[in-house]
């Protein structure tokens, strides 16, 4: 969930940061979310354009360790207001550009969940490769995506909300490209009323 208008270098496009006020009502118990996605207590994560920390908060408090990744300094430092008000210790905070996740996160993980972003990527199956290297054996690359349905109809209080019709992926969309990175699925949820989370699995070697 990148926050800027485009401007910041390496930003994927069609991928602001929602206004809080319906973004919230989209989205009233993340917690939920990220443990139907198959986050455990133990777990190392990261929260993959995290944002203003919408799900960053949930993963840091269900999870052993979270790291937060985003482009833009901003919303990390929202993000770092919600999780110290939330009480957690457990998380870090990284600036820089998601394909270059293997060269920010040192060690391997359990867990990378990217909500509501994927859509934007312009190098899908590069990003996907980057989060692979990543993974700890079996290791779980969970993507939450609109579903493909015509903007007008994805609406929240009152008004079309989401990403451009031509942008959204069906889940076989997002499947297709993340088995072509070594991944295997191993879920589709469904998250109403307008998202899906396709989980996938790291292929073991």
């Amino acid at each position: 969930m990148n926050s800027n208008d485009g401007t910041l270098p390496g930003f994927f496009p069609a991928t602001v940061m929602p206004d809080p006020d319906w973004w919230q009502t989209l989205w009233p118990d993340p917690r939920r979310i990220v443990a139907l996605l198959g986050v455990q207590s133990g777990m190392d994560v990261v929260d993959l354009c995290c944002g203003d920390g919408l799900f960053t908060v949930p993963l840091a408090l269900l999870a052993r360790r979270c790291i937060a990744i985003d482009i833009d300094r901003g919303m990390l430092a929202a993000t770092r207001q919600k999780l110290d008000a939330a009480g957690t210790a457990n998380y870090d905070l990284i600036e820089g550009d998601a394909y270059d996740i293997s060269e920010r996160v040192r060690q391997l993980v359990h867990f990378v969940l990217i909500a509501n972003t994927f859509h934007g990527v312009p190098e899908k199956q590069r990003l996907a490769d980057a989060v692979a290297t990543v993974l700890s054996p079996e290791g779980r690359f969970a993507i939450v995506n609109w579903h493909r349905r015509p903007r007008e109809e994805t609406t929240v209080l009152g008004l079309p909300r989401g990403p451009k019709t031509e942008l959204r992926m069906t889940p076989v969309d997002t499947a297709t490209v993340v088995r072509s990175a070594g991944f295997r699925q191993v879920g589709l949820i469904e998250l109403p009323p307008y998202h899906y989370g396709a989980v996938f699995a790291k292929q073991s070697q």
